[in-house]
């Protein structure tokens, strides 16, 4: 069973600036992750990052991470939040922003739902 791959905007962008080189390795990757979401290493706490739930798989001799989440929804899908150097912690720190960033746009789009539906 092949798993269906979406990438998040950031994650696309990413992507887009790898070079040839990196960019090949990292497809490699991806087309395994197709076939086994579980081939990377679940995260946890990363520097008081919260990474609980995603999972990162090493790329160009551990240069790079992928950090990924499995969604599951009607179909199962491998959501890609970040392709990163591992110097410093970089990726992380970059996907924990992203996390923080997504929950607070969820946040507000919750809290305008509600002011339309009191409005109504």
């Amino acid at each position: 069973m092949n798993f269906e791959i979406q990438f998040i905007p950031e994650a696309a962008e990413d992507y887009r600036s790898l070079d040839g080189s990196i960019k090949k390795q990292v497809n490699e990757k991806i087309d395994k992750l197709k076939e086994n979401p579980f081939l990377g290493e679940a995260l946890g706490n990363k520097n008081n990052i919260d990474l609980t739930g995603y999972y990162k798989i090493y790329v160009v001799k551990k240069a790079y991470r992928i950090v990924y989440r499995i969604k599951k929804d009607a179909i199962e899908i491998i959501e890609i939040w970040g392709i990163g150097k591992r110097d410093k912690m970089e990726i992380y720190k970059i996907i924990g922003q992203r996390i923080i960033k997504k929950k607070i746009v969820k946040r507000g789009a919750a809290q305008s739902c509600l002011r339309g539906n009191l409005m109504a």
